[in-house]
């Protein structure tokens, strides 16, 4: 889904069976430092996260989509913010400037999680010094946030926050 997505900005298209290039969802299930959530509304599936760096100092939202279906009503905030609140610490998350829906939603989470107290930065993405460098938005939780219904997909987690 996140790779669909991303096709409108970098052109990708599927692989020749029709699907698209799948390491960091095998990651999201395999890898004991990260963790795939699936993101519900009324029990439906409504998007998916990836969160890296759990046994480590920053956690890192690697993927992050709502359908478009529930966009720009709320669905995604809540999501974001929930999964801050479930893993407490400092965090980051990184978007293409070409991408201005993610620059304003990354933006406003921030704000919303930390006030004032968050910074952005651009950086190279590794190995493809073709691309234009990632910009990454880097915050910590400074109190509750608006909570909402996510599910670890994960066997041996809760299937409820």
């Amino acid at each position: 889904m996140f790779r669909h997505d991303m096709s409108e900005f970098n052109g990708v298209l599927p692989n020749t069976d029709a699907t698209y290039r799948s390491d960091r969802l095998d990651l999201a299930f395999d890898h004991p430092d990260w963790i795939p959530y699936l993101i519900t509304s009324d029990d439906r599936p409504i998007g998916l996260a990836f969160i890296y760096g759990l046994g480590g100092s920053v956690r890192t939202i690697n993927s992050f989509v709502v359908v478009r279906g529930v966009r720009r009503q709320g669905a995604g905030l809540r999501a974001a913010c929930d999964l801050v609140n479930l893993h407490p610490g400092p965090w980051q998350v990184a978007f293409q400037d070409v991408n201005a829906g993610a620059a304003r939603f990354w933006r406003r989470v921030a704000t919303i999680v930390a006030g004032q107290d968050w910074t952005e930065e651009r950086r190279a993405v590794p190995g493809r010094p073709d691309l234009p460098p990632d910009v990454w938005v880097s915050f910590g939780r400074i109190g509750p946030s608006p909570v909402s219904a996510i599910a670890s997909e994960r066997p041996s987690e809760s299937s409820s926050p």
